[in-house]
């Protein structure tokens, strides 16, 4: 999977999305540290042992760089920023039967505007799968010659 880029400087507002998500009941917002053991294991059981690794680093960073959605005290979905290397989005997942609700859409949005309120300027989306998805929402575009990238040296296997 390639990379993509965004820039952070044009991103869509991030308001009317949350609001659209908190009419369904999900609340995004930024893990605490009393939160690391269950979104680790969330992670590990509903994405893979790598990212939950990836979150796993989000927690000693501060802020916190991992973001969840939560339906009252259900783990719904997560994004994690700067956890591979600095300045990059992913890993991030929503639960299926809660796809397709805009929740991807504000963690991703969350997350990128938390990194524009960093300082940086642009973001690299690591190891893309749903290029589309990231086209449409922020206008982000492959990196030419970006496979495996900075993966290249990943000991994981298949997941």
């Amino acid at each position: 999977m390639s990379d993509m880029l965004v820039k952070l400087y044009a991103l869509p507002p991030v308001s009317p999305v949350l609001a659209a998500v908190e009419n369904q009941g999900i609340t995004i917002r930024r893990a605490m540290a009393p939160d690391k053991p269950r979104i680790v294991e969330w992670v590990k059981t509903h994405s893979s042992l790598s990212a939950s690794g990836e979150a796993d680093v989000c927690f000693s960073h501060t802020p916190i760089s991992l973001f969840v959605a939560t339906r009252g005290k259900e783990i719904v979905g997560y994004a994690c920023y700067n956890a591979t290397a600095p300045d990059f989005f992913g890993p991030t997942r929503v639960l299926d039967s809660e796809q397709g609700k805009q929740i991807g859409k504000a963690l991703l949005l969350r997350s990128l505007h938390a990194l524009h309120d960093e300082g940086y300027a642009y973001a690299i989306i690591g190891g893309v799968g749903p290029q589309q998805f990231y086209e449409k929402c922020v206008a982000a575009t492959l990196i030419e010659d970006s496979k495996p990238g900075i993966y290249k040296d990943y000991l994981g296997a298949k997941e």
